[in-house]
């Protein structure tokens, strides 16, 4: 019986972290300007999970100009 139990606590939790590993993502289009056209692109957003933080972006390097 303690077989049975350990191994229906594995196959619970291997669904459970499945289901978070495999999240659907949504498709967004994003647009911008660029040099006076606009540019659009179609990006993935993954739903946010409750309890966790949002990651800061980080900082594009930009190019100097001589």
């Amino acid at each position: 019986m303690k077989k049975f139990l350990i191994a229906l606590n594995i196959i619970i939790w291997s669904l459970v972290t499945y289901e978070l590993a495999h999240a659907e993502a949504t498709m967004k289009a994003v647009c911008h300007e660029v040099k006076g056209k606009q540019v659009c692109k179609t990006i993935k957003t993954h739903k946010k999970v409750e309890g966790t933080p949002v990651p800061e972006r980080a900082p594009t390097p930009t190019k100097k100009k001589k």
